[in-house]
């Protein structure tokens, strides 16, 4: 029984090795399971710190999430600093691939500043529980009416209460290795509180995650052959099963941690002034920052692809 008990401590580290897809589906669930424990962790910090909603709440998500990277081996190279260093609120775009777009908004979410998201996300168990104690603004985008009630609505928090608002113009995550058109209501949002948009382009994730082909890779893999023949004999031998366990967490530290890590790329564009801009401005707003996102994202995403390499099988 013993050893029966032992033989998914062997599986997995042989799956992770052989398996592309057992690696997609293990990293994804992590992913999902550990950042639910975390929002279970959250919620009665940010309970205690503001006694509910608050956008103040961020603070404490932004703490909690900023070492996942480390677990799933990703690394954030941010240039373009220097354009977050603006006082008062405005709004932030940037594109949506998946969502480890979590991960790098949280490498450089400014204070005061929450996302919009789709109210769907409100259901998603912790996670939803502690977006709402962050201040998240949800929107219902089958229903267009609602949707520009709720911007209309946000502009005006986002004055009153001085804070920042990070918007996904796609309006749906997108990995075809281009930009998909943007709608028109961060733009609207921005026009009707008068307040700068910032930019913010995620290189492509092509390189290291694709959905549809079940791949999730960091770079290279190696795996220690002499480390993992000794948890056989242990398994096998002496049956000693802390020492068997301990084998098995050395085994996929070393396996993480001697991974290259995947690099994403973040830049952060100059600032876009929508003083004095009305309605009639929006269509060619929409379309200069679409332009100026489209040409970083493609640059970005070859000198990531350059540095990286293809993905490896």
């Amino acid at each position: 029984m013993d050893v029966l008990w032992m033989v998914p401590l062997l599986l997995i580290p042989l799956l992770m090795w052989t398996s592309s897809t057992f690696v997609f589906y293990f990293k994804k669930c992590f992913y999902v399971a550990w950042m639910m424990c975390l929002a279970l962790i959250a919620i009665p910090l940010c309970i205690l710190k503001s006694g509910g909603r608050d956008v103040e709440n961020m603070r404490i998500i932004r703490f909690l999430v900023r070492h996942v990277k480390y677990f799933l081996g990703l690394r954030f190279d941010v240039s373009g600093w220097e354009h977050l260093q603006t006082e008062g609120p405005y709004v932030i775009i940037s594109n949506h691939q998946s969502s480890l777009d979590v991960l790098g908004l949280m490498e450089i979410l400014p204070d005061r500043c929450t996302m919009i998201a789709k109210k769907e996300l409100i259901y998603a168990g912790t996670v939803g529980l502690i977006c709402w104690l962050g201040g998240i603004v949800f929107i219902n985008r089958k229903k267009t009416s609602d949707a520009k009630s709720v911007m209309t609505d946000a502009a005006k928090t986002m004055l009153d209460e001085q804070i920042r608002l990070w918007v996904f113009p796609e309006g749906t995550r997108n990995q075809r290795g281009d930009l998909l058109p943007f709608k028109k209501g961060a733009f609207h949002l921005a026009v009707q509180a008068q307040v700068p948009i910032i930019p913010v382009v995620f290189s492509s994730y092509s390189n290291f995650y694709l959905r549809k082909e079940k791949q999730f890779k960091s770079g290279n893999w190696s795996l220690d052959f002499p480390h993992f023949c000794n948890l056989q004999t242990v398994l096998f031998s002496s049956l000693c099963l802390q020492e068997a366990a301990r084998c098995f967490c050395k085994l996929l530290t070393m396996k993480f941690s001697s991974a290259s890590a995947g690099t994403i790329r973040l830049k952060i564009l100059p600032k876009i002034e929508t003083k004095g801009m009305t309605t009639d401005d929006i269509t060619s707003l929409s379309d200069k920052s679409f332009n100026l996102m489209r040409s970083a994202f493609l640059n970005v995403s070859d000198s990531v692809t350059q540095s990286n390499g293809p993905l490896r099988h």
